[in-house]
């Protein structure tokens, strides 16, 4: 199960994280965001754990919602999984009817 942690002291670490969530069963990973898009590598405040059971995961969701982490309360809830993508269909621009297709220059003879 993915978990988003959000509202994350600036100074936490990756170990500290997954420390909190070990107590609730196996961390398969946990990943701290950074905007490292822009050139500074800081943390953004924001990042997701991965335990192994759907269960152990609520189980964390519910004892660590709001717990203080680094004088931070926590926003714990389950992500979205990005490469489930069951009944989303795949935008064909080629075959879109544009809307100014229609709209054809009239030139005017002189």
């Amino acid at each position: 199960m993915n978990i988003y942690v959000g509202n994350l002291s600036l100074e936490t670490t990756e170990d500290e994280l997954r420390k909190e969530f070990a107590a609730f069963g196996e961390v398969t990973s946990v990943t701290i965001m950074n905007d490292k898009y822009i050139g500074s590598g800081r943390p953004t405040g924001y990042g997701f754990v991965e335990m192994t059971s759907k269960s152990e995961g609520m189980d964390a969701i519910a004892g660590l919602a709001g717990k203080k982490v680094r004088d931070m309360p926590l926003s714990v809830v389950g992500a979205l999984p990005l490469s489930d993508k069951k009944g989303i269909k795949p935008i064909n621009l080629k075959n879109q009817v544009r809307s100014n297709k229609s709209r054809q220059r009239k030139f005017q003879v002189v």
